[in-house]
């Protein structure tokens, strides 16, 4: 089977006691995968690299809004990125635009065409946010029955719809989606197999520090909803200034999507939950801070696998940092 048509589902999530740390371990080789960044294109040279360095999964951006809701620019840039990905045997996540908000008649056809989009490359997860609102209102319940009508489409082309809690990327705006209990519960409103909660490790990390609650007590009640997981680090909420600010990143930003171990995501809690799980986890890193591809696999097999980034790695990526800011 083409692994690019592979599917996973939500109930795979298990406590890992029927499985072996060194099996996990190995099942975790075929899990991970890596982001090409929003404005970058995947080429085949791209790609390749990727798939080189041992990811299984790329995730790769759409077109904006109106380039998907007209079918022939949908089907031009599809058909481009399939050439593309023909030369790798790489499965494929395809992240929706960020700004795509359904309850309206032209981003109902844009998530129409981010589904044919994902159908024709042979991809069977996308990426919406949804709950993006600083309320529940009008907008939300809009939202919602738009979901409940289009979760039919998905199902047919039998296609995952991965619904991604975020954070804010700056202090002081909040929107219902920072919340993950409240993706986990309008996921199980449209109670749809199509549609599956996307646990972004990352803006749980934030978040989790504005509530004052550990990442896993954050993230452990949703993970029964989990079709897929983003990877990246950060240095959660940041609201108390340490007078050691890291001079390689912007103080203000919470949202740095920094490679996993440059942060203080607490990978040691988190790991055996990962771990335990079988759905894919897509590292996805800002492009200021991205290593090699070769140098992201071993950071990311070595943490999430329960064992210590190698410092190494984690030396030269400071360097790294360092001689970005001078």
């Amino acid at each position: 089977m083409d692994r690019r048509t592979h599917s996973t589902h939500r109930s795979g999530f298990s406590n890992g006691s029927s499985l072996s740390l060194e099996d996990a371990r190995k099942r975790l080789e075929h899990r991970i995968g890596l982001n090409v960044p929003y404005d970058w294109w995947p080429g085949g040279a791209t790609l390749k690299a990727i798939e080189a360095a041992g990811f299984r999964w790329v995730q790769v951006a759409t077109p904006p809004v109106e380039m998907l809701a007209d079918p022939r620019h949908g089907v031009r840039h599809a058909t481009a990125l399939r050439r593309s990905l023909e030369v790798t045997e790489l499965c494929t996540v395809v992240h929706g635009p960020t700004s795509l908000r359904v309850g309206n008649a032209l981003h109902d056809r844009a998530f129409e065409g981010l589904l044919e989009y994902a159908q024709q490359i042979g991809s069977r997860h996308v990426v919406y946010h949804a709950l993006d609102f600083p309320r529940r209102g009008s907008d939300s319940a809009a939202e919602e029955r738009a979901l409940r009508r289009l979760a039919v489409a998905a199902e047919a082309m039998r296609i995952t719809v991965c619904v991604e809690n975020l954070c804010p990327v700056y202090p002081g705006r909040s929107s219902v989606c920072h919340d993950p209990l409240s993706v986990r519960d309008l996921m199980r409103r449209v109670d749809s197999p199509a549609f599956g909660m996307l646990l972004d490790v990352g803006h749980a990390n934030v978040v989790a520090g504005f509530m004052g609650v550990e990442t896993s007590t954050l993230i452990e009640p949703i993970l029964d909803c989990v079709s897929l997981f983003h990877v990246h680090d950060n240095f959660g909420a940041r609201m108390r200034s340490r007078g050691e600010e890291n001079p390689s990143v912007d103080p203000l930003v919470l949202d740095l999507h920094l490679p996993p171990g440059a942060g203080n995501v607490p990978w040691e809690a988190l790991a055996p939950m990962l771990l335990a799980h079988d759905a894919p986890l897509v590292m996805e890193i800002h492009p200021a801070h991205r290593p090699s591809p070769s140098t992201l696999w071993d950071l990311g097999t070595s943490l999430l696998g329960g064992r210590e980034a190698p410092e190494t790695v984690l030396a030269q990526d400071r360097r790294r940092g360092l001689a970005r800011a001078r």
